[in-house]
């Protein structure tokens, strides 16, 4: 919902399902053991707690979503509406500061375009380390 805010409290490493570069599809059954996963953290915490999104990375790329991530994000939305997409970009040379620059952006897919969640994208610079 507009104006929601979440508090992300665990966060589940999964394995693609499908291994070629431009894909970061996971396998129904991981879904469900990550839904199954908040439940049970439901019932430790007594509160709601329940799988709100996906998150991945763009390596030495933009953040902004692929034709693949908005067709990922579309597919996931059709099981829960507010079900939000995150992608770090990193790994990218700043060519203002000389520093590497890492971008976070949150999205949801509409009529299949990105949608950019709660205003611009984030972005921060970090040095280069050595």
């Amino acid at each position: 919902k507009k104006g929601s805010i979440a508090h992300i409290i665990d966060l589940t490493i999964l394995t693609r399902s499908d291994k070629r570069r431009d894909r970061v599809e996971i396998s129904p059954e991981q879904l469900s053991a990550a839904s199954l996963e908040a439940e049970k953290i439901s019932k430790q915490l007594n509160q709601t707690v329940r799988v709100i999104g996906w998150y991945h990375s763009h390596p030495h790329i933009t953040v902004s979503p692929s034709h693949v991530d908005v067709r990922t994000q579309a597919s996931y939305q059709m099981m829960e509406s507010g079900f939000i997409g995150l992608i770090f970009s990193c790994f990218n040379n700043d060519q203002a500061s000389q520093g590497g620059r890492i971008q976070l952006l949150a999205f949801q897919a509409s009529d299949n375009k990105e949608k950019k969640v709660g205003g611009a994208v984030a972005a921060a610079d970090v040095s280069n380390v050595v």
